[in-house]
């Protein structure tokens, strides 16, 4: 019924209970799920679960936050994003928001670390996962200089956590990518979300936990994890004017759509 289409099991905050995750995954009727890579020292980690547990898929990528690990080359990721269960590209994009005594030129190295995973994912012709936080103007810039402008041969994918404004969204919608809500889109202060939520076409929208991050209400501040994931369908409901289960019988359409080597059968 629902798909979890980013979320981050190996993570300490989820790992060490996953046989209880995934009980309350199948309660829920949460029953696939894309567990996201953020390092290359992750990745195996990543991999074990979508190669171990058939409702779980992976993704191959460095994080742009993430300093001071392995940087990733377009050779390494293609070779990663071959293995069985991986259906992406990622997270990879920008991310400003931490730039602190930083420059917007300081940060060419992340400009450059996503333009690397453009190319791998277009090499793969496997779906990019796009982190974009306050970065949006450059993220898109760069897309379109590498190519992703929604034609043929594009890797496409799609903006994940969206928490930017309609205008990053209907560009984002033109150059070919879905568009991801996170529990983000529940919180009492987040009504200009709640707009560009509306706004979005269904056949182009995912849903997502980001766990262990961001749990939707009720249970804001708490760990986050998959089986959380319909009360973002509830909140999109709401806003589309229909129910939970036609948002989550469509959001797991257009997951599948996105990555066709996900299909749980």
């Amino acid at each position: 019924m629902f798909t979890d289409s980013h979320c981050h099991l190996t993570f300490p905050e989820l790992i060490d209970t996953l046989p209880a995750i995934r009980q309350a995954m199948a309660a829920a009727r949460v029953d696939r799920a894309l567990c996201i890579c953020t390092t290359l020292e992750e990745f195996a980690a990543v991999h074990k679960l979508a190669t171990t547990y058939d409702n779980f898929w992976a993704s191959v990528g460095v994080h742009p936050d993430n300093e001071g690990v392995s940087e990733p080359d377009v050779e390494r990721l293609v070779q990663l994003g071959q293995l069985p269960r991986v259906v992406a590209v990622g997270e990879t994009g920008l991310d400003y928001y931490r730039l602190g005594a930083r420059t917007h030129a300081d940060m060419a190295w992340q400009r450059e670390r996503f333009r690397v995973h453009i190319r791998a994912a277009r090499a793969l012709q496997k779906p990019l996962i796009i982190h974009s936080r306050s970065a949006a103007d450059d993220t898109l810039a760069i897309l379109r200089e590498e190519g992703e402008d929604g034609s043929a041969g594009c890797a496409g994918g799609v903006f994940h956590c969206f928490t930017e404004s309609l205008a990053v969204a209907r560009q984002a919608l033109d150059l070919g990518f879905y568009i991801s809500f996170s529990g983000i889109v529940t919180f009492k202060t987040a009504q200009d979300l709640r707009a560009v939520a509306a706004w979005v076409p269904q056949d182009r929208l995912l849903i997502e936990t980001d766990s262990p991050y961001l749990a939707p209400t009720p249970f804001r501040g708490k760990v986050n994890n998959p089986s959380y994931l319909p009360y973002v369908a509830q909140q999109l409901a709401q806003l589309k004017g229909c129910s939970p289960e036609t948002i989550g019988a469509q959001t797991s359409q257009n997951f599948t759509r996105l990555f066709p080597g996900a299909k749980h059968l």
